[in-house]
């Protein structure tokens, strides 16, 4: 087995003691012996992977959901991979919310916006080929951020408070407003000048 593989394992293991530890007692109250004495690693293996356990909690909601919606084409599949992160919200409803509490409203907007941010660039730049509009990089950058901000938001939102609008809908908002926002944005960008940021063409010599 590689170097690789053992190290994901291991983070693994810890993961599902971090998990099973949750279902205990509130996060605050976990310590690092228990969760290596639960995936029989020892406290030098544990500090060799993660700083703390809330660098263990990153890591597991990154690698359980975040990651995996980077494999979407989200202007393609939007739909699907907000539903993805949905469905794994509800599969993980204890974990999420201990989560949530551990972390705060703030903690848990910095775990989403550190990610999210690559996959709505990606999105933009992806979107901009399709129309072929190309946005100043300043702009890009302040769309970027406009659309993580508010899918983060939205997400967070529905996490504390499921009853005030119901999943389906909440995808549908989601997907539709993303969607048809940008390639409105980058359609008019594309066929006129306007006051929207448009990187300049390179003069002809």
């Amino acid at each position: 087995m590689k170097n690789e593989e053992i190290s994901l394992n291991t983070k693994k293991s810890l993961a599902a003691a971090l998990k099973r530890a949750m279902q205990r007692k509130p996060f605050q109250k976990i310590t690092v012996s228990e969760l290596i004495q639960d995936a029989n690693v020892n406290r030098k293996t544990f500090y060799y992977h993660f700083e703390d356990i809330y660098a263990l909690l990153k890591w597991m909601l990154e690698e359980e959901a975040i990651e995996v919606v980077e494999h979407f084409d989200l202007m393609v599949n939007s739909e699907e991979a907000i539903a993805f992160v949905m469905d794994y919200i509800e599969q993980n409803d204890h974990f999420v919310n201990c989560a949530c509490d551990a972390i705060g409203r703030d903690g848990l907007k910095r775990f989403f916006d550190a990610d999210f941010h690559s996959i709505q660039r990606s999105i933009i730049e992806s979107a901009e080929k399709r129309t072929g509009a190309r946005l100043d990089d300043h702009y890009r950058e302040f769309l970027t951020q406009f659309y993580v901000e508010a899918l983060s938001g939205m997400l967070i939102d529905w996490i504390r408070d499921r009853e005030k609008r119901g999943r389906d809908e909440v995808i549908r908002y989601l997907t539709e407003t993303m969607r048809d926002s940008l390639m409105g944005i980058l359609t008019a960008a594309s066929s006129r000048n306007s006051t929207i940021p448009i990187a300049q063409a390179p003069q002809a010599e």
